[in-house]
This record gives structure tokens, sequence and C-alpha cells, in this order.
């Protein structure tokens, strides 16, 4: 016969292990549950990815076929307008655009920056007009002033170049004629800056320097001052510190402070005036002084008067196709 405590010994073992086996049992069904809901989740997102795929490779090519690649946006003309003297050829040439080219896929930003990489111009605009029309609007610099610059070149001879400027302090090269719709006038001449240096031109790169800058605002503000058809700046000297020295066609030397162009002018007219009346001519004058101005004459009959300087053209857009 079996002894009770030994009986209850071994149904207490059955149970345990009954109890092992059973959690043993959940975590594989768990482990198993788990892993079936990872795969559906896969593959499902592999479903949608593919799908996805498939939908934008299809998308892309009938995007291609229907848009970039139909011929139904060939561009057939290409229409530009300038408000200067560019041809239409070195502006199509600049821009990189063809006759055929597709015109929903041309990069507009790119010939815009490509046009606008171009010294001679100032601002560009572009515009698609369906189905077979590229419109560019260009904006030209328009020179006020010239400069020679010495350059020494990489074999250690030294060059002489010329450099034209705009208005905001933007050099170029003058034009080559055959970039020109029309020669310059022979009567048509730049004030020339004197006393610029190499270090301070740099093609497409606006000017730095104070001198300079102030002498492009003197030049500009002169065509509009009351000094305007009574003399002309043929020279603007650079060279000397917080001082522009300007010299005109009649020889007269005329110094300015960099600021207040426009008081200043109006001095110069009012002291022209007066010596007129004198009959003296002014050969020259010092306006950098606000208290007083020391001026030196000349008897009128001995000064040539003011050559005639042509009015600057009025530029109107000329539209080429």
């Amino acid at each position: 016969m079996i002894p009770f405590f030994k009986t209850k010994k071994r149904n207490r073992r059955a149970a345990e292990r009954e109890h092992v086996l059973d959690v043993r049992l959940r975590a594989t069904q768990s482990r198993a549950a788990r892993l079936r809901v990872a795969g559906v989740s896969l593959g499902a997102l592999l479903a949608v990815a593919t799908i996805a795929l498939i939908g934008w490779r299809g998308g892309k090519f009938l995007l291609d076929r229907l848009v970039y690649e139909n011929d139904a946006f060939a561009i057939q003309q290409i229409e530009v307008r300038t408000d200067g003297v560019l041809t239409t050829e070195i502006i199509r040439r600049w821009a990189g655009v063809r006759s055929g080219d597709n015109l929903m896929a041309l990069d507009l930003m790119r010939v815009k920056r490509a046009l606008e990489e171009q010294p001679p111009v100032q601002f560009v605009a572009i515009e698609r007009m369906l189905p077979h029309t590229l419109k560019v609007t260009v904006t030209e610099r328009d020179p006020v002033a010239q400069a020679m610059v010495s350059q020494t070149m990489p074999d250690g001879h030294v060059e002489q170049a010329i450099f034209d400027f705009d208005a905001d302090g933007f050099p170029m090269r003058p034009l080559d004629p055959s970039w020109r719709t029309a020669p310059p006038a022979p009567n048509e001449t730049l004030p020339i800056l004197v006393g610029v240096a190499a270090s301070d031109v740099a093609p497409g790169r606006q000017i730095e320097s104070a001198q300079i800058r102030a002498a492009l605002r003197l030049i500009a503000e002169f065509d509009h001052s009351p000094m305007m058809g009574f003399a002309d700046l043929q020279r603007v000297n650079v060279a000397l510190p917080e001082i522009l020295q300007a010299t005109t066609s009649q020889g007269a030397q005329i110094t300015f402070s960099l600021n207040h162009f426009d008081t200043q002018l109006r001095r110069w007219r009012l002291i022209y005036d007066q010596y007129q009346r004198w009959g003296r001519a002014i050969t020259s004058a010092d306006l950098s002084i606000s208290n007083n101005v020391p001026v030196r004459w000349a008897a009128l009959n001995g000064v040539p008067p003011p050559a005639p300087k042509p009015a600057a053209p009025h530029r109107t857009k000329r539209k080429n196709v």
C-alpha cells in the first residue's frame, strides 16, 4: 500500500508539469499569432509599396508621353522683347532654347539664370504661352560711364581693357558690334572714370568702391540737374580720397564731396549764372566746401562753348520674333 503523502506529492508534481506545458503552449500560440500578424502587415505594406511604385512609374510614363515628350507642346515661336539694343539672335543663344524643344519640359529658371548671368542683362522674365510659344522679356543695363583699366595678363604683360558701368555699379565690356541691332551714334560718348583699379572691376559683380559708386550717382544726377545743357561731364577722377574731381569738355575742374549732389549741382548753377552775368567763365570750383566756394575764372570769350550733348535715347521695348 502506497503511503498517502507519496500520492499527494506525485499529484502535485503532475499538476506542476501540466501548468508548465500549458504556459509553454500559450506562449507558442501567442508567438505564432504575432508572426501571422507581422506577416500579414508586411505583406500589406509590400503590396501598398508595389501599387504606389507602379502608380508613380505609370503616372510618370503617362506624363512624359502626354506632356513632356508630346510634340503638341514643341516650341514653334520664341518671342523676345527687349528695352535695349541686343539682337534676338544673341538673346536666344544665351538662353539656350531652340525651336522644337518641349515647352512644358523647359526649365524656366535655368533660362532666366542663363540670361541674367550675362553682364549686359539686368532682368529677365520668362513665360510659357501654350501651346507653342515661349515669351522672353529682357531689361538691359544702360551704361552711364566708361573706364580704361590696366590688367596684368597671365604671361606678365599689362593690357588696357575698357569697361562700361551702369548706374547701379555693374561693370561690363562694351557690346560686341554683332550683338547690336544698330551701331552707336558717332557722338554718343560716355563720361570717363579716371583712377579705377583692376581690383575694383569684376564683370557681373556690383562695384564695392564708395568712390566709384558716388561718381556713378553724380553722373546720373547731373543728367537731370540745372547744369544739364550748360556744361557736360567729360571725366571724373575717383582716385582722390573723399572727393570727386570732374572735368568738363570746356576744361573746367569741379570738385564734389561724395554726398548731396543735388545741392552741389544747384550751387554750381547759381555760381555759373552769376559769372555769366559778369562775362566770366568758371575754370575751377570746389563745391565740396559748404561755407565758401573757391572759384577760379577766365574771360568768357576765351572759353569755348559747351559741345552739344545728344539727348539720351528713349528706350522703348522692341519686339522680335
